[in-house]
């Protein structure tokens, strides 16, 4: 294992004045390491797992995105309806739908909730995006993906009438009859090439990474700030995503851990849209790169999930008794992560825990600290 030791700050400042929580929902149970349902939407467990998300002080829950799954929109009104805190963000594919659409969608939805939505832009994959009809390549879709920000964010800010010609959308005297409650929504881009740090630095409020060590994290965020920096724009909050695993000592973690590697090796079903034995997408290159290196970095990283999972998503963990994960979420926030993504392999179960043990001990050094959380 490597040093455990924070690496110093790309930003040059102190840790991020507010940081918060998000979790992931879905329809129906799923875990890469246990046999998969075939009930798409299965109403108690997701009942279930909205209490627990709103209860156990998480902030957000990503709503996610896949071309044959429940439509993402219905089940985040679903998941807004049922909650009075808990804040979704959304995944949402460019390309799908018409941005002049989905501005009057999603401030419907903001509306609806109280002003509790935000959208996390995809650019998408050449596969699924293609499952819905768009046959445009990686680079194209993250300059649609630009325009269609800035036309979102356009339709957000006045009634208009608003009229556009672009490179890819066109549209004439559009009147936004319902705007979100707060203005522009918060969005939020992710990725690891240079395609997504340039959309993220000159377009997102919000960039999520993957779990990589801490120095090639900052390596990370450096990037996407710079774009920041070279127009002239506030540097994006970081979101930085993790698969904890935990145990009330770390020892038994490490061999809950082991047990979770054998449950991904026997069921996780290969050659997934996003990974594959040779995954086209660079944020899986660069997870399987740092697996080839060594399975264990920095404090608590663990990297065996996502060389079994052919880094087929966030898939890298931190292992260990409450205090050592929350130890280790604190060193991200030390280089400039303010929004912590946590969620186990066995999704309820572990978002429980999480709400329970780890979430408080990581607010109250915040708090000894003086940096800010939600109200």
């Amino acid at each position: 294992m490597t040093d455990a030791h924070p690496v110093p700050g790309p930003r040059g400042r102190e840790p991020a004045r507010t940081v918060e929580f998000v979790g992931m929902i879905g329809a129906s149970y799923y875990s890469e390491a246990a046999v998969p349902t075939n009930e798409p939407v299965d109403h108690d467990y997701l009942a279930e797992f909205t209490r627990v998300y709103e209860d156990g002080g998480f902030d957000w829950t990503l709503v996610p995105y896949s071309s044959g799954a429940p439509e993402s929109g219905q089940l985040a009104g679903w998941v807004l309806a049922h909650t009075e805190r808990l804040k979704v963000m959304l995944a949402h594919r460019t390309g799908v739908v018409h941005p002049v659409h989905a501005a009057r969608t999603f401030a419907t939805l903001d509306r609806l909730s109280r002003g509790r939505l935000g959208i996390h832009v995809l650019a998408g994959s050449d596969a699924e995006q293609r499952r819905e009809g768009d046959y445009l390549d990686k680079d194209t879709r993250y300059r649609r993906a630009a325009e269609y920000i800035r036309i979102l964010r356009r339709l957000w800010s006045g009634p208009g009438p608003h009229d556009h010609r672009g490179q890819f959308y066109r549209f004439d005297g559009f009147t936004a009859a319902v705007r979100p409650v707060g203005g522009p929504l918060t969005i939020s881009v992710g990725g690891s090439s240079e395609a997504a740090y340039r959309l993220g630095g000159t377009e997102g409020d919000v960039f999520g990474l993957w779990g990589e060590p801490l120095a090639e994290t900052a390596e990370q965020i450096a990037a996407v700030d710079a774009h920041a920096d070279a127009v002239g724009r506030a540097r994006p909050r970081i979101w930085v995503s993790f698969r904890p695993i935990l145990a009330p000592t770390d020892a038994q973690a490490w061999r809950r851990a082991e047990d979770i590697l054998g449950g991904i090796r026997n069921h996780h079903v290969r050659n997934s849209t996003t990974g594959g034995p040779n995954p086209r997408n660079v944020g899986s290159q660069r997870l399987l790169a740092v697996a080839a290196r060594g399975d264990r970095h920095d404090r608590a990283l663990w990297t065996a999930p996502a060389a079994a999972t052919d880094a087929a998503g966030a898939s890298t963990a931190l292992v260990g008794s409450p205090e050592t994960v929350a130890a280790a979420l604190l060193d991200y926030v030390d280089i400039g992560c303010d929004i912590l993504s946590v969620r186990g392999y066995d999704p309820l179960r572990d978002a429980r825990d999480l709400g329970r043990e780890v979430l408080p001990l990581v607010r109250a050094e915040l708090a000894r600290r003086g940096t800010a959380v939600p109200a």
